[in-house]
């Protein structure tokens, strides 16, 4: 070793003087405004640990044993009515915290936050077993899709799109019941761990696949039909986004396309707008399209202009 490098090796960090009384002090006056701020005194949000922890309990509904330890089929009746005893309470605690931080504490004239909440937690788990049947259509549908797939077993436990697709369909129940905050809490969730993002606005039919996903983005008006096929980095999102006469953007109007019955898109394809995907259309990869679609209709982008040289000379060594 150099005496350079033993040098370096034993020199002491210099120390950093920090003001941290004068930086807290400055915080504290940009916390004023209360924006990014949670405070105990006002109305609060839902925890994020909270909803992702619900998250995985939910799954558990959906597929006993795949997320924790195998279930047995005599107990599993009365096993799933606790669990369902402790999502009941722990959902309607963070739906109701996020209808009253929606409300801001201010009665909408016709119910409160609590009964809207209750209601809200009424409605998933109406939902549940419909989910369910939904999700196995799902996870057929990536079984067939998939040459690699071995069992529907492995699609359940180890594919991103079932996760992110059941997530979505938990997380659109809410939305529709106009729960505040916590559908896309769901979904951005599922966005972080599986690569995908499905706004909780959209609505899917029965048997969706994304292979791979990695990338794909549906955004909140877009509405796919039943046994559509999607690959990775495939995006259904909006053209424009139309504005007022002072300029700002509109919110609520369709702005996404809606794919119909068994569509194909291929990877990397583009779709923008307000626009219809006939049934048993196939869109190549990396298609830009932002025009309507007959049925039946098969869609391919020009191949990039390839050129080939001969390399002249030694390789350098």
């Amino acid at each position: 070793m150099s005496n350079r490098s033993a040098t370096r090796q034993h020199c002491p960090e210099p120390a950093v003087e920090i003001d941290l009384q004068r930086l807290a002090g400055e915080l504290d006056a940009s916390y004023a405004d209360r924006v990014g701020v949670n405070l105990a005194e006002t109305f609060n949000l839902p925890g994020r640990a909270e909803v992702e922890s619900l998250i995985d309990r939910l799954l558990e509904v959906v597929f006993p044993g795949f997320s924790s330890s195998p279930r047995h089929r005599e107990s599993l009746t009365a096993e799933t009515t606790v669990l369902l005893l402790e999502l009941k309470k722990e959902l309607q605690s963070q739906i109701s915290r996020a209808m009253r931080f929606g409300c801001r504490g201010e009665c909408c004239g016709e119910c409160e936050w609590t009964e809207r909440g209750a209601a809200a937690v009424k409605a998933l788990f109406a939902a549940l077993t419909e989910i369910r049947a939904l999700m196995k259509y799902d996870v057929q549908a990536a079984y067939d899709g998939d040459p690699a797939a071995v069992s529907l077993d492995e699609v359940i436990l180890s594919y991103p799109c079932i996760k992110a697709i059941t997530i979505q369909r938990f997380a659109h129940v809410l939305y529709r019941a106009g729960t505040p905050l916590i559908p896309r809490l769901m979904t951005e969730y599922a966005h972080a761990v599986t690569g995908i993002d499905i706004h909780p606005g959209a609505q899917l039919g029965r048997g969706v696949f994304i292979d791979h996903g990695t990338g794909v983005v549906i955004g909140e008006t877009a509405v796919i039909g039943d046994f559509v096929r999607i690959y990775q980095g495939v995006t259904l999102g909006a053209l424009s986004f139309p504005t007022d006469a002072h300029g700002v953007m509109i919110k609520g109007r369709k702005r996404h396309p809606s794919v119909g019955d068994r569509v194909t898109i291929y990877a990397g394809a583009t779709i923008l707008g307000d626009i219809t995907i006939g049934a048993d259309c196939v869109i190549g990869g990396n298609v830009w399209l932002t025009e309507d679609l007959p049925a039946g209709t098969r869609i391919i982008a020009l191949p990039p202009e390839q050129q080939k040289r001969k390399r002249s000379g030694k390789p350098k060594a």
